[in-house]
């Protein structure tokens, strides 16, 4: 099945291992394949825009996703998630399902389930803050 992607201008695309730069105008395209991993800029996440805990899951999530050997990624992320699960265990329920997709093979769902913990996260950060306006914590880790 096909997949429609409307890129804004300038905006970038990863399909597979390039990245895709759209021109100044607006673009549709048509992308055909199977199992070729695509994201969107909007997606993507540096080692720079990594600056919380669950972002540095989901970097790593996109790396496995990305890349043509996953299983090099699975070190880190696995370290990544028990320091989680250690300090959150609130948020082994998240982690529970990217696990599972991960041990699936079905990266893509593993990352859509990475945003889940991100915003899980941003939510605890905003109840602590909340309760506690004079130890207020930043986004960075």
């Amino acid at each position: 099945m096909a997949l429609k992607v409307e890129l804004r201008p300038h905006e970038r695309i990863i399909v597979g291992n390039c990245v895709i730069t759209n021109t100044d105008q607006r673009a549709r395209l048509l992308i055909d394949g199977d199992n070729v991993p695509i994201l969107r800029e909007r997606d993507i996440l540096t080692p720079e825009t990594a600056d919380t805990p669950a972002k540095l899951v989901y970097l790593a999530v996109q790396l496995m996703y990305i890349s043509p050997d996953p299983q090099t990624q699975h070190g880190t992320y696995f370290n990544l998630v028990r320091d989680i699960v250690t300090a959150v265990p609130s948020s082994w329920p998240i982690i529970e399902g990217i696990n599972n997709n991960i041990l699936n093979g079905d990266l893509y769902r593993a990352l859509k389930d990475a945003r889940k913990l991100i915003a899980y996260e941003e939510k605890l950060r905003d109840q602590y803050n909340a309760a506690h306006p004079e130890g207020h914590v930043s986004t960075a880790a």
